[in-house]
């Protein structure tokens, strides 16, 4: 698990497709997409410019009410997230927090780890 609780993949899509794919494994889930943030968007709007970079927030309600009642630190930093980014090179990354980690961070029970682990399997179809 790395340090600061981040977990990298690399996608061989563009942003907008891998948030694409995301957006459509969430609805085949069964997930609800709360909020997408098109950070690179925003910053062209005040005319500033930044690669692109955007942010889903997602989850289930009935995953993760449980866990917030269990833990109510986690509510910092839940619903999961997903940031799609393409860095100087031009690589495209999702990045999002190990369930792990934030199991230690705020001391979430074992039994309801699951209810927040299934964002690794999502972003590996994502990246497929």
């Amino acid at each position: 698990m790395p340090a600061n609780g981040l977990e990298r993949v690399v996608s061989p899509h563009t942003v907008d497709e891998t948030v694409q794919r995301l957006k459509n494994i969430l609805v085949e889930r069964g997930l609800q997409l709360f909020a997408l943030v098109d950070h690179s968007g925003e910053a062209e709007k005040v005319g500033l410019k930044m690669p692109p970079t955007k942010l889903l927030i997602f989850g289930s309600p009935t995953g993760g009410t449980p866990v917030m009642l269990a833990a109510p630190s986690i509510a910092i930093d839940l619903p999961l997230k997903a940031l799609v980014s393409e860095d100087e090179a031009g690589k495209v990354w999702v990045s999002y927090n190990n369930p792990e980690y934030l199991q230690q961070r705020h001391a979430v029970p074992a039994e309801l780890l699951k209810n927040i682990s299934g964002v690794a399997a999502l972003v590996a179809k994502a990246v497929e």
